[in-house]
């Protein structure tokens, strides 16, 4: 557009003049739907009192919508002082704000104080707890009075609030699955709302956490979170990558600072996993690998059954060496709690490449495996070095050693596992 802005915000209040001609140029700006719309992309937008807004009712009483915002950031998000206006005059005294975002606030006064914040990463997952307060604050907000209304955001007002807001709708009745497309046919054009596998993944979680009494009317489900439940990393292996010998990849856990709703991402493992070469092994021994055994179809027993430790031999070798492979294998297992996340970088510094988040209550056998479709923000680099058969394995020991029968020192072998 040929403008440029002082980096240093307001001009000094000491000259009126430009103060009042950048007051008009940000005016004129945000009156200007192009580059809000340019920015929106796919999401629905709505025309109320001349004003063109990012933001959509996924039901009557549950808004999505972008980051209300000030100052030059009005330009390409919703002005907050409109979001205010239309709030005001649409649900007045009767709608209440909910702000995802960890990077951006604002003065709650702006909405009559009624703000709550749910902060936590861009393009990642909250702890589950944090679903459930959400949920409940939300659900004690709506049920208070028939008129009121939940406004719910992030940045974009896109994968974080179709996070929270398909939660909510599963807290209501829905099942995971028609919560994420009632959300993606509402606030997007290609019905692509909660596009990222994590997000979508944690919604699914959050499903099974939910018990329903036999009549709605009785109020909210009850929410069974699960105990923290401590896995040990002890592998990681890419099969079928292309043009790369190395990737280095970051295991970091959310964990809770006292006094603070954000859960923040600890790091607690870096290593690099390097090309699996034709022939090598670890001894001279067979392999062996741990697995468990759960019989997914008699869930309602889930309760009652114990895991069932089978050992089973490597006998992948003759498949595994007909595609470049990388691995990692640690000497001293990582240990995780709770929700993990593990991001792969073609560099030490910068170049990422894919990630997954994931909670270790939710492992059900000694293995967890992704396809490219499971991962999260895969770029062109990423899918570059990936080819048709690639899929990512984390190896993991028991749960709970106690539960199992573990091979006394007769079986060292059952041990030997690359």
């Amino acid at each position: 557009m040929g403008l440029k802005f002082s980096r240093h915000g307001l001009p000094r209040t000491g000259d009126p003049g430009l103060v009042h001609v950048h007051n008009k140029l940000i005016n004129f700006l945000s009156t200007s739907f192009y580059i809000r719309n340019l920015v929106s992309k796919q999401r629905r937008r709505m025309i109320v009192g001349g004003y063109d807004l990012d933001m959509t009712y996924i039901t009557d009483r549950i808004l999505a919508m972008s980051f209300p915002a000030e100052r030059m950031r009005s330009v390409y998000r919703n002005p907050l002082w409109q979001v205010k206006s239309v709030l005001d005059m649409r649900h007045p005294e009767h709608y209440k704000v909910y702000n995802l975002c960890i990077e951006e606030a604002y003065d709650p006064s702006h909405f009559h104080g009624r703000v709550e914040r749910f902060p936590f990463d861009d393009n990642h997952v909250p702890p589950l707890p944090m679903i459930k307060e959400f949920c409940e604050d939300v659900y004690s907000w709506l049920s208070s009075d028939p008129r009121n209304v939940a406004v719910i955001h992030c940045m974009a007002g896109k994968g974080r609030t179709g996070l929270m807001v398909s939660s909510y709708l599963v807290y209501m009745g829905m099942s995971a699955e028609k919560a994420l497309q009632v959300y993606g046919e509402k606030r997007t054009t290609n019905n692509e709302g909660v596009s990222i596998p994590s997000q979508r993944r944690y919604v699914n979680y959050w499903e099974k956490l939910l018990s329903f009494p036999k009549s709605l009317q009785h109020g909210p489900p009850d929410v069974n979170l699960p105990k923290p439940v401590t896995r040990e990393l002890i592998r990681i292996r890419l099969y079928d990558m292309q043009h790369v010998d190395s990737v280095f990849c970051v295991v970091s856990e959310l964990q809770n600072v006292h006094g603070e709703r954000y859960y923040r991402p600890v790091e607690v493992s870096k290593s690099c996993c390097r090309k699996i070469k034709d022939g090598f092994q670890r001894t001279n021994r067979p392999r062996y690998y741990y697995s468990f055994v759960d019989k997914d179809n008699e869930e309602t027993d889930a309760d009652k059954r114990e895991a069932h430790l089978v050992a089973q031999m490597d006998t992948e070798c003759s498949i595994l060496y007909r595609k470049t492979c990388l691995g990692c294998y640690y000497d001293n297992p990582v240990r995780v709690t709770g929700d993990v996340r593990i991001i792969f970088y073609e560099k030490l510094i910068g170049g990422r490449l894919f990630y997954c988040c994931f909670n270790t209550a939710f492992i059900k056998s000694s293995l967890l495996q992704f396809t490219l479709s499971d991962l999260d923000k895969v770029g062109k680099k990423g899918r570059s070095i990936s080819g048709p058969a690639f899929c990512l394995e984390l190896f993991f020991g028991p749960a709970n050693v106690s539960c199992c029968c573990i091979p006394g020192s007769n079986d060292a072998d059952l041990c030997d596992y690359y």
